[in-house]
């Protein structure tokens, strides 16, 4: 099971409306770009099983109003098998524990079918970038969780993943089933050939409730989250911006206004700046 997310395009103007929440209604929205990552090493682990004689499925989850169907569209342009798409007006204004909620009703549902072994996401939202939603999803589960990973593998009834960090690399294993978001180092994304862009198309998206998984609306939504936004407005203009035509001295120009803001520092004996 992999969750994707609609977004709005992160190049375009965003804003928060009058209820606090993020104005979703520009037409311009893609699915969440990270999660691309997602699929793809979800789509890669499938066809390996496959390779290797095993059954394998891809199922690509979203949450979210109409629009939101191109997330999942996308995941099956991309090699998902399957996509499910959780509508109801009873989710708008879902925190992340919400959220949350709902996808792991999608995977106990999923789960009555056949068994999910893997859950994976990307490790952020780029319309929130809190990174929350992972580690939430596996405490809602209670499913070991291996997060922020660069590399995926699967043997034996475990998964193993390769972190990244700044001065180490940590290699974590977790026996199935299990929770792993990927980082954009993990792979690169497939392009959609013609040919998958119009079976994509064709397939269908399961379209679900609160009522079809069992959730009670009150406990997601606005209703039901545990944050609130108090209030917004837009950024006030900066009013302290120096503009300078270069006429060959912006250069020197540049220097001395960060020294006169101690901003560089120069040797005492040569002045040379460090």
């Amino acid at each position: 099971m992999v969750c994707v997310k609609h977004v709005p395009d992160i190049q375009s103007e965003r804003s928060l409306g009058p209820d606090g929440r993020l104005v979703r209604d520009g037409g311009d929205g893609t699915i969440n770009e990270l999660d691309e990552n997602a699929v793809e090493a979800a789509v890669v682990l499938a066809e390996q099983a496959r390779g290797a004689g095993e059954e394998a499925e891809v199922v690509v989850v979203t949450v979210g109003p109409d629009d939101a169907e191109d997330a999942v569209r996308r995941g099956l342009q991309l090699g998902a098998d399957a996509a499910v798409h959780v509508l109801d007006d009873a989710i708008a204004g879902s925190d992340v524990f919400g959220t949350a909620a709902v996808l792991a009703a999608v995977l106990r549902r999923l789960g009555e079918q056949a068994p999910v072994d893997l859950v994976v996401t990307g490790m952020a939202g780029l319309d929130g970038l809190t990174s929350l939603l992972p580690a939430a999803l596996a405490a809602t589960l209670d499913l070991p969780q291996l997060t922020l990973a660069a590399e995926v593998t699967l043997a034996d009834g475990a998964v193993t993943v390769r972190r990244d960090l700044d001065h180490a690399v940590e290699e974590l294993t977790a026996p199935l089933p299990a929770l792993v978001s990927v980082t954009d180092r993990a792979n690169q994304p497939r392009y959609p050939n013609f040919q998958g862009i119009m079976a994509a198309r064709k397939k269908p998206v399961e379209s679900l409730t609160l009522a079809d998984l069992g959730v009670d609306p009150s406990t997601v939504g606005a209703a039901g989250a545990r944050t609130e936004v108090l209030e917004a407005a837009p950024r006030p203009p900066r009013t302290d911006r120096v503009l300078v035509t270069d006429d060959g001295q912006a250069g020197a120009r540049l220097a001395a206004w960060l020294l006169e803001r101690d901003l560089v520092r120069t040797t005492p004996a040569t002045g040379e700046v460090l």
